[in-house]
């Protein structure tokens, strides 16, 4: 595979190729699936959601595969951020040391979030920080933060005194203008965004007459949710001026291109997998092919192109 013409390059991150598992999918690098596949070929791991304090999650049944997409109310489960640091990341490294690694991390309270940002401010940890104020499976934090754009600028700024390393906030589609949280995460210096997470969604099972997560509702994805994401990349791509990360509903190389002409640099890849353990490598491996066919010769190149023609239309 030519890595030259899909290498990317990103704040922080040297990418050998675009493609990289949403924050959840593969854990900590320590799923099933990388058994099986190597994580090296990928373009970097973003870690699953990490808080202050362990989370075991939301109740029973915590995710739903259905034929049109996946209903997750999982609750960011995960071992704290004190494991994570002194040995979930170690273990990482040790098998994948040139993988670039992104850590996620959420909280309750902006005290939360830094405690758990300072954790990760070692020198030579991660890569970079993916802020998630988006996450609609906590009762508290997630969903407060990510949809006031004043707030989302406060946390920013804030986060990003502690780190050394480029910070991404990740956006929730869950707002009325997701251009005002964009602009906001810019003026608090973020170095990127990744959009979109899931909606906030809910399903109820007609004979049982129960919801078919045990936590009525949750995060939606899949196939369906990628028009929104689409539209949306394509409208924040348009008036900031740093790189998005753009995931929602991938499936297939094509959406890929897709999702660089609204005007993302890279991709992550989340509810594909459910359906597809190996997504990621399947997608990566018809990815040049589809270049061809779109007469794209290199997607650093594409992207470029894009951002050049969105300043033009600025003016």
């Amino acid at each position: 595979m030519n890595n030259t013409r899909l290498a990317v390059e990103l704040p922080g991150l040297s990418l050998k190729n675009p493609i990289m598992p949403a924050s959840g999918s593969f854990g900590f690098g320590d799923g099933d699936i990388t058994k099986t596949n190597d994580l090296n070929e990928l373009g970097a791991i973003v870690l699953k959601t990490t808080t202050k304090d362990p989370k075991k999650g939301n109740l029973q049944p915590q995710i739903v595969v259905l034929q049109d997409g996946v209903l997750n109310s999982v609750g960011l489960t995960n071992p704290g951020v004190k494991n994570v640091v002194n040995e979930k990341i170690p273990t990482l490294r040790k098998h994948y040391s040139k993988l670039p690694i992104i850590a996620s991390i959420a909280g309750e309270s902006f005290e939360d979030y830094l405690f758990v940002a300072q954790h990760f401010a070692a020198p030579g940890l991660i890569d970079a920080l993916e802020l998630n104020v988006s996450c609609p499976n906590v009762a508290e934090g997630g969903m407060q933060f990510g949809v006031d754009p004043k707030v989302i600028q406060k946390l920013t700024a804030a986060v990003k005194e502690i780190i050394a390393v480029p910070l991404y906030v990740k956006l929730t589609p869950n707002v009325t203008d997701i251009v005002a949280c964009a602009r906001a995460a810019q003026e608090g210096g973020a170095d990127g965004l990744t959009m979109i997470n899931t909606l906030y969604g809910m399903r109820i099972d007609p004979v049982t007459k129960k919801t078919l997560v045990g936590n009525q509702m949750g995060g939606w994805s899949g196939p369906g949710i990628l028009p929104l994401a689409i539209r949306m990349i394509y409208q924040v791509a348009h008036v900031v001026n740093i790189p998005i990360i753009g995931v929602g509903g991938i499936s297939s190389a094509l959406d890929v291109l897709e999702m660089y002409l609204a005007g993302a640099s890279a991709v992550q890849i989340g509810s594909a997998q459910f359906k597809d353990p190996a997504a990621c490598w399947h997608i990566l491996s018809e990815l040049e092919s589809e270049m061809d066919k779109a007469n794209v010769n290199n997607l650093q190149e594409l992207s470029d192109q894009i951002k050049r023609k969105f300043r033009d239309e600025r003016r």
